[in-house]
């Protein structure tokens, strides 16, 4: 069956119920959002096309990988701070103790292991003369438990 037999079929039906002639029948038709009697006739549906939704998920996944890295750089480095000022109050301390023994320290290397906020550091005193014997120079060299240098503190001590 042609489209136009249905649409006359359907009408003559519909004028046969209602009373009215067939000739004054018309079609029925449907309304559709893309219709021309849609509000919205000629212009584009409302909302989003899958391929808009697609890249504006790709532009957050990307910033929201980025937002990662930099936040795990952030703690990275807030970490290496930590193990670098710990490693500091090691090397002050071992210095202050040579200070406080009031002895010229004798030329040559000695080792040293120190805790601070519950880690395990081992350091390395090296002593070695100047061209005044009255001084020496002392490099208090850390390392963190790996054996990977983080500092090294250099003083002069003297005799007095």
């Amino acid at each position: 069956m042609n489209l136009q037999a249905d649409i006359s079929t359907k009408a003559s039906a519909s004028a046969g119920s209602s009373g009215r002639a067939a000739s004054a029948a018309r079609p029925e038709r449907r309304r559709t959002l893309s219709g021309p009697g849609h509000p919205l006739h000629g212009q584009s549906s409302p909302g989003f096309t899958l391929v808009e939704v697609l890249v504006a998920l790709a532009i957050v996944a990307v910033a929201l990988a980025a937002g990662m890295r930099a936040a795990a750089g952030v703690v990275e480095g807030a970490q290496r701070l930590a193990d670098i000022t710990a490693a500091q109050w090691c090397a002050d301390n071992q210095l202050t103790a040579l200070k406080l023994s009031r002895q010229l320290p004798g030329v040559g290397d000695a080792d040293f292991s120190c805790e601070q906020l519950g880690r395990q550091y081992r350091g390395t005193l090296r002593t070695r003369p100047t061209p005044n014997p009255n001084f020496r120079r002392v490099d208090a060299v850390v390392r963190n438990a790996d054996g990977q240098p983080l500092l090294t503190v250099t003083t002069v001590a003297s005799r007095l």
